[in-house]
């Protein structure tokens, strides 16, 4: 896989560069309220447009179907990428219609472009190859090189992530050589104890790396709305929690596969639990009741850890040497079930260990939550990404890359 240090050292002055980012960042209105993975690619693009490229930045931003939203625009985003490199960013209207084309042809050396959302154009996702390739041959028109920094995308088979890379000449760029040398920290060589906490709305999307990091982390800590299926795995009433039923057999297993292994499951030990989801837009106070995790009322809901299960997560992970947490502990958006989240945060700024924030809600909970992001050894852009590399799993976005 070519560096983009290779790529600057062949030189870069004069050529188009089409920079693949991850500019997918939560937007309310028009406001961005986590510009984190704008941030993040922002070295890269620098770097290009220092050495006298002319800088052309695409990304996806949520979900649109194939069509042009204006909720999904990234105007604001490039607006915000051209705050953090002090210099006027041009952006085009369209991905590959007559604004693109004009934007990029408008471009001088040291230049920046942002294009329009990709999702807007159904070629980028759709799962008919030609349909795909035809939208990356329109793609790799506008530019002459082609550099992978989108980490929370390259676990998708998507035009500007897979087909693109190989149409043009192609290098990875500063982030996501980052991001996979971290990564190899979590799967190769480990320093122990390894813990891994894992939370979030759904056992579900947890499974596959539960399964593989059986075989390498020394205790697993569970917590967030996934909780509750171990828990009700293990016989306990959970009230009426989140609670994904089809899954309790396959979470029976991966427990008795723990206990034959010599892996250390922690569930919760207390709760906090109430009649009603909070408010996330008022905030109005929630005021919720501790009760013991094998307790939850029938009526009731539980929200985050309690106070015992935040001492004994900190316990568990002070004499960690690597720790990878993904998902938050409770709905940590409500001030009221944020603790949880936090103290896991915070145990994971007190220890020494190789901490590595996985993306996702768990990057946005550590940035909400006010934490200085350079006490943890890395938060990763993301979280999907990293939960298939750690699964195991061939991530297309990286494949394309491999020369």
């Amino acid at each position: 896989m070519k560096t983009i240090d290779e790529l600057l050292a062949e030189g870069v002055a004069g050529k188009r560069v089409f920079v693949r980012a991850d500019l997918n960042v939560p937007l309310d209105g028009t406001t961005i309220t986590d510009d984190g993975r704008i941030r993040a690619v922002r070295p890269t693009v620098a770097e290009l447009a220092a050495a006298g490229a002319r800088v052309i930045v695409a990304s996806h931003l949520g979900r649109p179907k194939g069509a042009p939203d204006p909720a999904f625009s990234l105007a604001p985003a490039a607006a915000r990428l051209g705050e953090l490199l002090g210099t006027e960013v041009a952006f085009a209207t369209d991905t590959v219609g007559e604004s693109a084309r004009a934007t990029v042809a408008a471009l001088a050396d040291g230049q920046v472009a942002v294009i329009e959302n990709l999702r807007f154009n159904a070629g980028e996702t759709s799962k008919d190859d030609a349909e795909r390739g035809a939208f990356a041959d329109q793609l790799a028109e506008l530019a002459d090189v082609y550099v992978g920094d989108g980490f929370g995308a390259v676990h998708r088979k998507h035009a500007s992530v897979f087909d693109l890379p190989a149409r043009l000449p192609h290098a990875a760029g500063g982030l996501i050589a980052t991001e996979v040398g971290v990564l190899k920290k979590l799967t190769e060589d480990v320093a122990r104890p390894y813990a891994v906490v894992l939370g979030g709305a759904k056992v579900s999307d947890k499974l596959g790396v539960i399964d593989h990091l059986l075989e390498k982390a020394d205790r697993i800590l569970i917590g967030g709305g996934m909780a509750y299926t171990f828990l009700k795995a293990k016989g306990h009433e959970v009230g009426i929690s989140l609670l994904q039923e089809d899954q309790v057999p396959a979470v029976q297993g991966y427990l008795k596969r723990a206990e034959e292994l010599g892996v250390e499951f922690v569930l919760p030990v207390d709760v906090l639990v109430s009649r009603e989801f909070p408010d996330l837009k008022t905030k109005a106070p929630a005021n919720p009741t501790t009760v013991a995790a094998d307790a939850i009322p029938a009526d009731q809901e539980g929200l985050d850890i309690g106070p015992e299960t935040r001492k004994l997560y900190a316990a568990k992970l002070a004499d960690a040497a690597t720790v990878f947490w993904n998902g938050p502990m409770g709905v940590f958006e409500h001030p009221d079930y944020a603790q949880g989240t936090k103290a896991v945060a915070q145990a994971l700024v007190d220890s020494p260990a190789f901490s590595v924030v996985g993306g996702g809600d768990s990057a946005a909970a550590v940035r909400i939550l006010g934490f200085d992001e350079n006490a943890f050894g890395h938060i990763s852009t993301g979280g999907g990404a990293s939960l298939e590399y750690l699964e195991g799993k061939t991530l297309p976005g990286l494949a394309a890359l491999e020369d």
